[in-house]
């Protein structure tokens, strides 16, 4: 009997708890259980703007007015495809070798042993790939000219490569950064100067293309680790702010793809999986 009485106990507390378990879960715990960060009436936090590189059709053709004719209308039509896009752009953007850091100068900031080989590994694979290159834009800076010889010199059709430099490729403090780092604080006048130039070459180089370019191309821009996080922010229209949250290793490839309708993929991003264990660097 008295074995009875204990099992019966035991099971009221089992139910007990299990009650008292549920009622926590159900109402205590409501307000920690995970939600979708999207529901049926979902807004975007940031819509995407078609003409971030001011060179949509529409941006560029005077509105119709509703109570147009057809003739009128025909008329917009012919306009609108006048300045559309027809090609894709694809955007290489090459970082430069591991370089000497303890150079005062820029003549003296030179590419190392080890620069020079991951530079000719990158030159490589662009060849691998069959990328058909036809400009190349080099950034001033010792570093990366050197970076961007050795690997045009990989390449199978560098004569017919049409190659520039470009001062406003240079690295730079591109914009003050969230969060900040203890161990980099530029002066915030480099900020204004810096930001000025890389924005100007940000819009010269990223942008989709001109409405008379009827096949798709390749750009390649070889520079700086900052240059080429910042551009990716720009044209993925993430918060600038949010560009040192990404780390490049040496001569590792990023790849832009600009539709004609403006639309950006990010293909690549400091892409070094075409080096041994041993060539890879980021400092």
């Amino acid at each position: 009997m008295y074995f009875k009485l204990l099992k019966r106990a035991a099971t009221v507390s089992c139910y007990s708890l299990g009650g008292l378990s549920l009622y926590y879960l159900v109402n205590i715990e409501k307000s920690k259980i995970v939600q979708n960060s999207w529901t049926s009436d979902f807004t975007p936090s940031l819509k995407w703007d078609s003409n971030w590189d001011h060179r949509a059709c529409t941006a560029l053709v005077k509105p119709l007015a509703e109570n147009a004719s057809a003739e009128r209308q025909n008329e917009h039509n012919e306009k609108l495809d006048k300045h559309r896009a027809k090609a894709i752009r694809h955007i290489i953007l090459i970082r430069h070798g591991q370089y000497n850091i303890h150079g005062i100068t820029d003549k003296e900031r030179v590419l190392t042993e080890l620069g020079r080989a991951q530079a000719k590994l990158t030159g490589d694979r662009l060849k691998e790939l069959e990328f058909p290159i036809s400009d190349v834009v080099i950034s001033t800076m010792t570093r990366a000219q050197e970076t961007g010889k050795l690997i045009l010199g990989q390449l199978t059709n560098r004569d017919s490569i049409n190659v520039q430099n470009c001062g406003m490729l240079e690295e730079g403090a591109v914009y003050p950064p969230e969060p900040k780092i203890d161990y980099w604080n530029p002066d915030e006048s480099e900020f204004f100067t810096d930001n000025a130039r890389i924005e100007a070459a940000f819009r010269k180089y990223v942008h989709r293309a001109a409405p008379e370019q009827k096949e798709d191309s390749y750009t390649a821009l070889v520079c700086h680790g900052n240059v080429i996080r910042y551009f990716v922010c720009r044209a993925l229209q993430f918060p600038p702010e949010a560009w040192l949250r990404m780390s490049l290793h040496h001569a590792s490839i990023t790849w832009l793809v600009i539709h004609p309708s403006g639309r950006v993929v990010l293909r690549l991003l400091g892409d070094c999986g075409h080096m041994p264990k041993k060539n890879l660097s980021v400092q």
